[in-house]
This record gives C-alpha cells, sequence and structure tokens, in this order.
C-alpha cells in the first residue's frame, strides 16, 4: 500500500518528494559517469574537465535559464574561484573539501559583485556590461600576475589526499571520482532549489518581470541572490579545475569560455539543469571527437552542427527528447 502522492496517474509508483530530486540526482550522474568511464577509461582527465566546465553550464543557467539575465561573463566567477583555490593552496590549505569552500566562497563573493553591477540593467545594456565585466577581470589576472601567474598562469601547487586516505594519482581515478561525488551532490541541492519558492519566483520573473514587480516582488534583489547562489556553484567548478588540474590559465576567465558555456546551454536547453548537464557533457565530446578527427575543419563542422540543432530543437535538445518521450507514452496509453 503506497501512501497519499506516491502514485503517478496511471497507477504507477512513485518517489517521495522529499527524495525524488537526490535520486535523480545521483542516479544521472552514477549512469553518466559509468558510460564516461566505459568509453574513456584511459582519458579520465578528460572527464573531470568536462564535469568542471558542467559547473559552469549550471551556474549560467541559473541565472540565465531560471532568471532571465543574459550574461557574456559568466566565466569570470569560474576563473577568480579557480585562481583563489590556487592561491590558497599555495598559503598552505591543501585539504580538498577546503579548497573546495574556498571556491564557493570566491565564487559566491564574485557573483554578488557582478549581479550587484549586471542585475540593474536588461537586454542589450546588460548584455554589454557583463562582457565588460569579464573582460576587465580577464585584464586584472593579466597584470596581478603576482596571484594569477599572468599569461604563464597559476602553478606550483597540489592537494592532498580526500578525506586523509584517497590520494590524487596520475591515472586521474581520484580526481573524477571526487568530481562525481560533488556532482551529484550539488545537483541534488541544485534541483530541489529551483522548485523552492524562491526559485519559482525567480521563473516568474524571467517570464514577466514587471508583473512580478506589481505583486510586490523585490526583483533587483532576488537577482543578486539567485547570482550570489549561481556564483558559488561556478566556484564548484573553478575549484574542481584547480584541484584535478593544478594550473589555473587565463583561458578560465576568457570570453571565449564564457560564450562556449552559453552554446552549451543552448544545447541542452535553458531553463533544464539536466539539460545545462546534458548539453555541456555533449558539446564537449563532440568537439573532442571532431577536433581529433579533423584538427583542421573540426570548428567548421561544431559550428554546422550547432546551426542544425537551433533550427530543429531551438528549445535545447533536452526539451526535444522530453517532448518525444511524452509523445510516445501518449501513443502508448491511447492504445
Amino acid at each position: 500500500m503506497t501512501a497519499i502522492g506516491t502514485t503517478t496517474a496511471a497507477g504507477a509508483p512513485r518517489l517521495p518528494g522529499w527524495v525524488r530530486y537526490e535520486v535523480t540526482a545521483f542516479a544521472v550522474v552514477t549512469a553518466l559517469g559509468l558510460i564516461g568511464y566505459l568509453v574513456f577509461p584511459f582519458d579520465l582527465a578528460l572527464l573531470t574537465r568536462i564535469i568542471a566546465v558542467t559547473f559552469l553550464v549550471l551556474s549560467l543557467d541559473l541565472v540565465t535559464g531560471y532568471a532571465g539575465v543574459v550574461t557574456l561573463g559568466q566565466a569570470a566567477i569560474f576563473g577568480v574561484a579557480a585562481y583563489a583555490v590556487g592561491n590558497a593552496c599555495l598559503a598552505g590549505i591543501t585539504d580538498p573539501v577546503m579548497l573546495l569552500g574556498v571556491g564557493i566562497i570566491a565564487g559566491a563573493l564574485m557573483g554578488l559583485v557582478s549581479g550587484v553591477l549586471i542585475s540593474r540593467f536588461s537586454a542589450l545594456p546588460q548584455l554589454v556590461i557583463s562582457i565588460a565585466f569579464g573582460q576587465l577581470v580577464a585584464a586584472l589576472a593579466n597584470k596581478l600576475a603576482q596571484f594569477t601567474g599572468g599569461s604563464d598562469g597559476l602553478a606550483g601547487f597540489a592537494p592532498s589526499a580526500v578525506l586523509g586516505v584517497f590520494e590524487f594519482d596520475i591515472f586521474g581515478r581520484t580526481s573524477f571520482g571526487f568530481s562525481l561525488v560533488v556532482l551529484a551532490v550539488v545537483l541534488a541541492l541544485l534541483l530541489r532549489f529551483v522548485q523552492s519558492p524562491f526559485g519559482l519566483m525567480c521563473r516568474g520573473i524571467r517570464d514577466d518581470a514587471l508583473r512580478a514587480r506589481m505583486i510586490g516582488t523585490a526583483v533587483y534583489p532576488r537577482l543578486i541572490v539567485m547570482y550570489g547562489v549561481s556564483g558559488a556553484v561556478a566556484g564548484v567548478g573553478g575549484a574542481l579545475s584547480a584541484i584535478n588540474v593544478g594550473v589555473v590559465s587565463l583561458h578560465s576567465v576568457s570570453f571565449e569560455m564564457s560564450a562556449e558555456a552559453l552554446v552549451m546551454l543552448v544545447v541542452g536547453g535553458a531553463g533544464h539543469l539536466l539539460g545545462a548537464v546534458f548539453g555541456s557533457i555533449l558539446f564537449q565530446i563532440f568537439g573532442h571527437f571532431v577536433g581529433s578527427t579533423n584538427p583542421f575543419h573540426w570548428m567548421t563542422i561544431v559550428g554546422g552542427t550547432l546551426i542544425l540543432i537551433t533550427l530543429f530543437a531551438p528549445k535545447g535538445l533536452y526539451s526535444a527528447f522530453a517532448s518525444a518521450m511524452a509523445k510516445f507514452r501518449k501513443s502508448r496509453v491511447s492504445q
């Protein structure tokens, strides 16, 4: 006998709400991790890099997909968190969990700062301010070589063992496992967060900011808070990148990285956390394969593929897949 609210309309059992998001996150991450390990057993460094960038795309989805803020400067938050973790490690903080905390704090602070600036505007001015913010951070990273290493990058640091037991090995197994666990935990929290009253209100702001103001919603402060949360998520990605690679370069704060993150989000589907995850993974793996097989024309192939995806799945691959599955289930029920 099942409790009320634990069955679907068709009578099939459904998980209770208090565990549904956690189970979804851990199931998705476990499946993706197993597939990745089977496909790239000798290139786990690629998988850990994909996971780190996935956090950047998730953070972008929070402000763009769920709050409607158009930005091309999200990589600045990611990169600053990575630099903060690298400097903390050089200063003697080598525990990976503590370094994650450093990345979260640095990312959240940068998110709040960028949110104060970018969220004051809308449409084209908002986009321009976000680009200017990203370029300013990139220029400072290049100039402040004593903290960032300048064009040479910040290097020479290494984290200690995870929980004092799991050493970071040359094969990348510890980095991959550590990154997967962090992704599962953060994704579970985010799936619950976007369904909270605050997350739903941010969706209302995205759909109609004027109506949200008319019912008494403080739009600007909510957008700043959402930016702070997204900054913390980007900070996790920056921390993982620094911990796993041991080097932080100027590319981590570049405009190109922000633009690529936005492309990944569009491919997967803005406003869907799982779409952000799938879009990030698919884009990076596709780029890896195309770049290795056709190094001279891979940009042309990737560009053409992105145009096709935008034309035939304008809401992203995740939405297209979800719609196809819904039609399939509906046809099965009608039969």
